[in-house]
């Protein structure tokens, strides 16, 4: 089978016959089948060379990658085997805490309470006393002979001196000074437990990798349009203030409003610009495009 097309316009680019070369490719930059072929192969080999070296760097990549995925595993098994540690350690130490106070706080009630019992048959035995003086005054009082009353009042024993029960040193109220101390400590562990974990363990965040290429700044793509208040009066705006052009009146150097007094043929975008933020723009001419 007869191949035709032998030939390859460079400016259509597209396989061509002899007879095209001379006809609607006269003029054209061609060259022969073969010779492109041999130029295509030569790209296509840079292109498999410069596709392998990315491929071999991103090999690299997903192996330092898998590298910090493991250092990060046993980061976070080393954190939580301290927290733990560090966690029984507080629970038990609270549990001491917890007897401690448990033992003290029985230890005076026994103390206070023998005391008070021994308070108790004291004075339940003056009570038992005084009554058994009073039913003998009682006997006493019914004696008619004056000589006899004497007498008898005269043997009466003296009456013990009772138990003033003001004056005995007793605290109902349990002494607090070592309780503050042990609420004081509950109170700081307490605050500890309440602290944001997130001021404690400092959370280490992978940073996004840089953009190089189109596709990857295109994630970062927002649409811009031109504010109408900020354009200089040889300046037109069209396409839903998307596009300006150059006016005839080209030169005049003033604006439509007093807030940009710079002679400068410029207009500015409406919107706020914040973090990352990518836009293309397409500019024939002599134009200028800044961030300020």
């Amino acid at each position: 089978m007869i191949n035709y097309w032998r030939f390859f316009c460079r400016t259509d680019q597209q396989c061509i016959c002899l007879l095209c070369v001379m006809d609607k490719h006269s003029g054209h930059k061609t060259v022969s089948a073969a010779a492109e072929r041999a130029e295509k192969q030569n790209q296509l080999d840079q292109n498999r060379e410069t596709c392998k070296k990315t491929i071999q760097q991103k090999e690299k990549d997903v192996q330092e990658l898998k590298k910090v995925m493991v250092k990060v595993r046993l980061s976070a098994h080393a954190a939580v085997e301290d927290s733990e540690k560090i966690f029984t350690e507080l629970i038990q130490s609270i549990e001491r805490r917890r007897s401690e106070v448990k033992e003290l706080i029985r230890a005076q009630e026994k103390t206070e309470l023998s005391l008070a019992e021994d308070l108790l048959k004291k004075l339940e035995q003056e009570i038992a006393d005084l009554r058994r003086r009073d039913a003998d005054l009682k006997q006493l009082s019914y004696i008619e002979d004056p000589v006899q009353f004497l007498q008898d009042f005269q043997s009466l024993p003296v009456l013990p001196q009772s138990t003033n029960l003001s004056s005995i040193n007793m605290n109902p109220q349990f002494s607090i000074e070592f309780l503050k101390k042990m609420v004081s400590e509950m109170k700081q562990l307490n605050g500890f437990s309440k602290l944001d974990l997130v001021q404690i363990f400092k959370v280490h965040t992978v940073q996004p990798v840089e953009p190089k290429i189109r596709e990857e700044f295109s994630k970062y793509s927002c649409q811009l349009t031109l504010n109408p208040y900020t354009v200089q009066t040889d300046l037109q705006l069209s396409e839903g203030n998307k596009k300006v052009n150059m006016s005839l009146r080209w030169g005049r150097g003033y604006y439509q409003t007093p807030s940009y007094p710079e002679d400068w043929c410029q207009v500015l975008c409406s919107e706020r610009l914040s973090g990352r933020c990518y836009w293309e723009a397409e500019v024939n001419g002599n134009f200028s495009i800044a961030v300020i």
